[in-house]
Order: structure tokens, then C-alpha cells, then sequence
């Protein structure tokens, strides 16, 4: 009997914001993936903002997910978001080893910072934890200010040129990484994805500057990734449908005069995923 394909997806929770498990549910599901929610925080709005409510979830996530393995739940694939403690990352190593099979494709998106600045919640600990996670990975989803700080690499937003995005990937697939995806690299003009497959391969594909840089975009991208991992789409191609895809929403929500912290309207898009 045919068995709807299934992923968890560990993340926080933001009502209002469009970033991390608000935005993956609708996305992973519209490509037709059972979407399962393991949450590390609950927060009324995003960080971005001046006030939010903020319900950390830490001492809940182990106890949340042994009912799963009450369940007997399987996984094709597990996506990890933002953690912000080291004891969370410990405790995701900790899903993966009791949840994760041969086949369980394993999808981690860094969250760590943006433009050459951290978060408040990263420190020299966490950091190191992230880069131990790495080990589990298939694909990593690192923007270029993330690379540069797993790798132990000065950041540079000119930090463009294929000798040095290629040196940082090898330097991730020391860590365990296999295949990689430095997003967010200024090109002129044009938004560059560095593209490194586990056979060696590399290459750069680059959509237009469609406008501002806006919250959750991050997100957005790595559940398009993260989906059609399990859907078993080449990565390169995938990288290029998650880039188009959040390039086509950024240019509308800016052409909507929606403000950057309430993130893209990638809700007016969903169909493109869903024909695809």
C-alpha cells in the first residue's frame, strides 16, 4: 500500500511574521508532504518586532516527541530550523538518533544570523553545537554570514568568488555536511545560491535583486528544499525552484507595500509549488 510520504520539522513557533513553522507547515504540505511539528519556542510575532510573547519550549520537546515514538512514527525526512540554546541542539541530536533510519533524509538550516552580524542568542557554545549537527545532515541551507561563522571564516559581504565559496563548502563537508547551499550572496545586480553537490560538483544560480531583504525568506526557501529532498528532486534543481519561488515573493510584497518584517506573501504563490 502506497504511504503518504512524512517529515518533522523542529522549529519555533511565530503566530504572526511568516518565518519559521507558520511558513513551513503550508509550504512542505502544498508539495505534498505530511508536515509534523516539533516546536522549540512559541512566540506571538518574531523577534523583528519591538514586543512579542515568548514561551520557551525546551523542558516540553523530549516529552513531546516520546508519544511520537509511542506512535511508532517513521520519518522520510527531518528539518531542523532555529535553536537557540545548546541544550536544544542536544536534544534535536537526540530526535535524529532515536527518529532517523538510513533512507531519513536529514535537512538543517543553520539559523544563526545575517549579514555579517549574529543573533543575540548565538554564543561561542551554541555555535559549536550547530556545527556538530552538521555531521547528521544531507543538505545544510546556510546563508554566506552562516558559513562563514561554522567555518571559522572572516565574513566579507564581497566574499563572492567560486575559490573562496568552494573552500568554505569543503570546510562544511569536513564537518559531515554532503550537499550545500550558500544562499544570500550579493552579486551586483542579481541574488547568488552557491550550489555544492556530495559527488563534488559545484555551480552558482543567481535570480534578480527583487527587492528588500525581509524576514522569513530563509524559511521559505529551505521548505522548499527541504520538500522536494523527500520528493527526491535533484538538489540542483530544487535550489532553483526555492529561489524563484522566493524572488517572485519578495518582489510581490514589496510591489504590495508590505512591510519587511512581516515577511513575503508567498501565500499568493502556493500554486506554483503545488502544479510543480
Amino acid at each position: 500500500m502506497e504511504r503518504q510520504k512524512r517529515i518533522a520539522v523542529i522549529n519555533d513557533f511565530s503566530g504572526f511574521g511568516r518565518c519559521s513553522l507558520t511558513v513551513s507547515i503550508p509550504i512542505i504540505s502544498a508539495m505534498g508532504i505530511q508536515c509534523c511539528a516539533l516546536p522549540t519556542a512559541i512566540f506571538s510575532n518574531h523577534t523583528g518586532y519591538d514586543d512579542y510573547f515568548f514561551d520557551d519550549y525546551t523542558d516540553k520537546m523530549e516529552y513531546y516527541y516520546s508519544k511520537w515514538e509511542k506512535l511508532e512514527l517513521t520519518f522520510d525526512g527531518i528539518y531542523t530550523g532555529f535553536l537557540g540554546s545548546e541544550r536544544q541542539v542536544d536534544i534535536v541530536s537526540g530526535f535524529i538518533k532515536r527518529f532517523a533510519k538510513n533512507d531519513t533524509r536529514i535537512i538543517v538550516d543553520p539559523v544563526m544570523g545575517d549579514d555579517g552580524r549574529t543573533y543575540a542568542t548565538l554564543t561561542p557554545g551554541l555555535c559549536r553545537r550547530l556545527g556538530r549537527l552538521a555531521r547528521h545532515s544531507d543538505i545544510m541551507t546556510p546563508n554566506l554570514t552562516e558559513a562563514c561563522i561554522l567555518t571559522g571564516t572572516p565574513y566579507s559581504g564581497k566574499l563572492t568568488d567560486t575559490d573562496a565559496l568552494l573552500y568554505i563548502c569543503k570546510k562544511l563537508v569536513d564537518m559531515g555536511g554532503k550537499n550545500i547551499v550558500i544562499t544570500g550572496i550579493d552579486q551586483g545586480n542579481n541574488i547568488g545560491n552557491f550550489i555544492y553537490n556530495e559527488n563534488g560538483s559545484y555551480s552558482m544560480y543567481c535570480t534578480p535583486f527583487s527587492g528588500s531583504r525581509r524576514a522569513g525568506t530563509g524559511d521559505v526557501f529551505a521548505s522548499v528544499i527541504a520538500a522536494d529532498a523527500i520528493n527526491d528532486i535533484p538538489f540542483e534543481e530544487s535550489v532553483k525552484t526555492a529561489a524563484s519561488f522566493v524572488a517572485k515573493a519578495i518582489k510581490k510584497s514589496d510591489e504590495m507595500g508590505i512591510p519587511a518584517q512581516d515577511g513575503v506573501c508567498f501565500e499568493l504563490f502556493m500554486n506554483d509549488l503545488i502544479q510543480q
